[in-house]
Formats: structure tokens, sequence, C-alpha cells
């Protein structure tokens, strides 16, 4: 029978142990370890509830005044009770928020601390990859600033969480530098928790030795400074390690050190790993009964932690219910009062302006009526000026036009006399040359020499274009930009095309054309097919009905 109650005894024992251990997940984030928030408090623990309302009515407040940094920090604050809470969900949407307005206000030292703090959200959450994204800004910021104990502080953090994925090498690394920044700023508590972490690595990695150097050293630092409440964990770290030394009864001292110190400080999570650290130790000595009895103990203690805690919870979210239901009746209340004084204040107006709408309609009707007929009588006035400037302007263009149409016909009278003069000159020459060339071929001596200067004479002036600028005056006055148009489209034209051209533009016949030019109609027609080439003109299109297209 007794072997019997021993194996009962030693099932309930596991038992308990696999519950107690199975607990930690839930109140990790209350123990006084490396990842704990900077302002934890007594009163954030026990008083969550009433702590919130207070951070959110200065939330308020600071939204109204407009203190953008206290908006911050009561965000972040909100964030950390309800990440104390298991409430990540929420913390997070808080701390993002403190981010927000402390990256547009550049104050990177509240950006870090935020970053840190988010990190060890996403820790609990079990997000690694975004916890470690975390620390990594917030370290990225405190190099910036400089700021040694922020910068000790977070590779400290991170150091723990790569323990925790058992990269033992690289937590040990970024612990050693945690613990040089911690030195040199003199900072003993915080060199503390690094042997704390320390240890921690040695002890995973089954090196009792300086795992028991680095606690004790925690330890030390600990009692030196009166930190009780910091020294409990270490205490139970110690008989942890005689325990799993073998050391049984060294073990015992240590852990009831710690739970004589947990209790006198009330400390409810450690008290209850005391209780299942002795009774640890107690199936390790063969001792059931006890061991059965201590790990009850235990259970009795975590069963009044999770009842404090669920109190807590319902305490908190009944606060946070009765919250928005005083905000949602402030907001009635205030919708109510702003739909009051709009509709008082829009009655009044609309009084006033019935008033003076009827006086102003009187008065206004007879400036109306007043106004209507001077502007009628203006109206009239313009009217006639307008009729009579516009006669005035019908007149001017008929005489302008009457003007210039015998400007164009004096104009086409005198270029056709000058034409026809032209023509009748070097007809005259023409027959005057071919008599002289009749008196040359007669081959009389003495007056061959007399006749062949008259002959030259003849042909200088057939040459001589002191016509034809005349000529060219004149037809540009009554084909204004003729030639300017024609030369932009073809560039490569010479005079003698042009002359040509004008006389084509005039529609003149072959024979007026050849005397003109004082050409024969073979070289008028020659002349004719190398324009149409430098015009572009293909065969059968009309040279003349071309040009008067311009």
């Amino acid at each position: 029978m007794r072997l019997q109650f021993n194996i009962l005894c030693y099932v309930l024992f596991i038992w308990l142990c696999s519950f107690t251990i199975g607990t930690e997940k839930c109140f990790g984030q209350f123990k006084n370890d490396d990842f704990e928030f900077n302002v934890n408090s007594k009163q954030t623990i026990e008083n969550p509830d009433s702590l919130f309302l207070q951070l959110k009515k200065k939330n308020s407040e600071a939204i109204n005044s407009g203190n953008v940094i206290l908006q911050g920090t009561s965000l972040r604050d909100m964030g950390e009770i309800c990440y104390h809470l298991g409430h990540y969900a929420m913390a997070l949407e808080y701390f993002i928020d403190a981010k927000n307005i402390f990256e547009k206000l550049q104050r990177n030292d509240l950006l870090a601390d935020n970053y840190n703090k988010t990190g060890t959200l996403y820790y609990y959450n079990r997000d690694t990859l975004n916890a470690r994204h975390s620390y990594e800004k917030a370290m990225q910021l405190y190099t910036g600033l400089n700021d040694q104990l922020g910068i000790a502080l977070t590779l400290g953090k991170m150091g723990h969480l790569l323990e925790k994925k058992q990269l033992y090498d690289s937590a040990f690394i970024y612990q050693r530098r945690a613990l040089d920044a911690y030195k040199a700023i003199n900072d003993k508590k915080g060199s503390a928790h690094i042997y704390e972490n320390m240890g921690s690595i040695y002890e995973d990695l089954g090196n009792y030795n300086e795992a028991m150097t680095y606690f004790q050293s925690a330890l030390n630092i600990y009692e030196q400074s009166g930190q009780e409440i910091q020294s409990i964990e270490v205490v139970n770290n110690l008989g942890d390690i005689y325990r799993k030394t073998g050391n049984y009864k060294k073990a015992m001292e240590q852990t009831l050190k710690a739970l004589k110190l947990a209790r006198k400080h009330n400390e409810l999570y450690q008290i209850s790993s005391a209780y299942r650290d002795i009774s640890k130790t107690y199936n390790l000595m063969g001792k059931n009964d006890s061991a059965f009895h201590y790990a009850e103990t235990a259970r009795g203690y975590l069963m009044e932690i999770y009842s404090r805690e669920n109190n807590r919870q319902m305490a908190f979210l009944h606060a946070l219910n009765d919250a928005e239901k005083k905000n949602e009746q402030i907001r009635t209340l205030q919708n109510e009062r702003r739909v009051n004084i709009i509709i008082t204040v829009a009655t009044v107006l609309i009084i006033i302006l019935l008033i003076v709408a009827g006086f102003s309609l009187v008065s206004r009707h007879r400036i109306l009526l007043k106004s209507t007929q001077q502007a009628s009588e203006q109206q009239m006035k313009i009217l006639e000026t307008q009729q009579r400037l516009m006669e005035a302007g019908l007149r001017n263009k008929e005489m302008e036009e009457t003007q210039l149409k015998q400007e164009i016909e004096l104009k086409s009278k005198e270029l056709s006399t000058h034409v026809l003069h032209v023509i009748q000159k070097n007809q005259l020459l023409e027959g005057l040359k071919a008599q002289l060339e009749e008196m040359v071929k007669e081959d009389k001596r003495d007056q061959k020499k007399q006749l062949r200067q008259i002959i030259n004479q003849i042909n200088q002036d057939f040459n001589n274009d002191s016509y034809w600028s005349d000529f060219s005056t004149v037809f540009e006055q009554i084909h204004q930009s003729f030639f300017e148009n024609l030369n932009q489209q073809f560039p490569k034209l010479t005079s003698t095309d042009l002359r040509l051209i004008s006389l084509l533009k005039m529609n003149m016949d072959s024979n007026d054309m050849a005397a003109m030019l004082a050409i024969s109609q073979d070289s008028l027609r020659i002349a004719r097919y190398r324009l149409r080439k430098k015009l572009n003109l293909d065969q059968g299109e009309n040279l003349v009905a071309f040009l008067q297209s311009f």
C-alpha cells in the first residue's frame, strides 16, 4: 500500500509540475527579468483599471490642450497596461499610435524606448522576427543619441531574445557587450541583470559552475544595493543550480531563502515558484509525500494568481466598458448641446434676416426701379451712339473699298500701259535690229563699224533691267506678298524665273511674253519647261492655274 501511495503521489507531482510550468507563459510578463518594462509598478499590476482611466483622461486633456508629447507618452503607458494584462492586440495599437506621434515630433529618445517596448510585446507574442526588428531600430536610435544606458538595455534585450532562440554564442556576445556598456556608466543594477542573463545561458548549456558564478555576482550587487525583490529570482536560480548538481541541502536553503523574501514582499508568483522548487527537491530526495504537499501549495498560489489576474482583467474590461459608455454619453450630450445651440442661433439669425430682408426688399425695389429706368435710358443712348458709329464705320469702309478699287484699277492700267510700252519698244528695237543686220550683211566697209555700234546699243537696251524694277514695284502693289510667298516654297528661283512668273500671273499670251523678255518663242517654251521643273509640277498640271493660286 505504501508503494502504491508513493507512485500515486509521484504521478500527481508530475501533473502539478506540468501545470505550473504551463502557467509561466500566462504570467511571465510580471516577472522581474530583462524583458520587464521600465515603468512597471505596483499600481500598474494591482490597479490597472483605475490607472488606465487616469491615462485615458490625461490623453483626452492632452488632445484638447494640444500637448502632443503628453498624448504620445499617455498612449505608450496605456499600451504598457494592456500588455501587462495580456491584451496584446490593443497594446500594439497604442504603441503604434505613440510611435507615429514621436516620429512627427522627432523625439528619438521616446521613439527608441517605444521600439523596445514594442519588441518586448512581439517577443511575448512569439513573433521573434518583429521583436528583433524593433530592437534593431531602438539600437540605431540610441546609437545616434549616444545614449549608453539605452544601448546597454537594448543589447541585453537582443541577447535575451537570441538565448530563447537557442543561439547561445550570439546571445553571449550581446550580453557581454551590454555588460561592458553598463560598467562604462557604472550602472550596477543593469550589470546585475546582465549577470542573470549570462548565468541563464550557462545554465541552459549545462555549465553549472559558470552559471553559479554569474548568478552569485548578480546576487551580490542586489544585496549590496538593498534590492530584495530583484534578488528573489536570483536566489531561486541558485537553488535550481544546486538541485541540478545534486546538492539538495544547499538547494533547499536557497529556495527557502527565496520563499522568505517573496513572502516579505507578497510576490505571489515568486512564492508559487519557490513552493514548486521545494516540491521538485523533495521529489528528487524520494520524499513524495512532501513533494505532493508543496506542489499542491504551489498550485494553490497559482490559482490565486489566476483569480487575481481574472479579477484585474474583469475590472479592466468593466472600466473600459464604463469609460466607453461615459464617453458615448458625453459625445451624445455634446452633440445634443451643439444641435440645440445651432438651432437657437439659426432661429435668431433667420428672424433677423427676415426683418432685414423685409426692409431691404422695399428699398431695393425702389432702387431697382430707378436704376432700371436709368439703365434703360443709358442703354438707349449707348445703342444710338453705337448705331451712329456703325453707320460711320460702314461709310468709311465703303470709301476705303472704293478708293482701293480705284487704286488697283489705276495700278492695273499703269502696269498694262508699262507692259504695252515695253512691248512696243522691244518690237521697235527688234525691227531696227533686223534692218541693221541686213545692212551689215551688205558688207559696206565705211558703214560697218558704225552700224555695229548701233546694234550693240540696241542689245544693251534689250538687256537693261531698269524697267523691270519699275514693273516689279507696280506688280507687288497689286499682288501683295506674291514673290515673298513664292520664294518661301521655292527658294532656288532666279530673277529671270520671277520675270516669267510675273508675266504668267498677268495671264499674257506667248507673243507678248516673248517680246517682253526679248526672246524667241522657242526660248520661251524652254524657259516655261525649266520653270515647271523648278516648281515640281506634274505633267498635265496647268502652270498658269498653279501660279494664280498664290
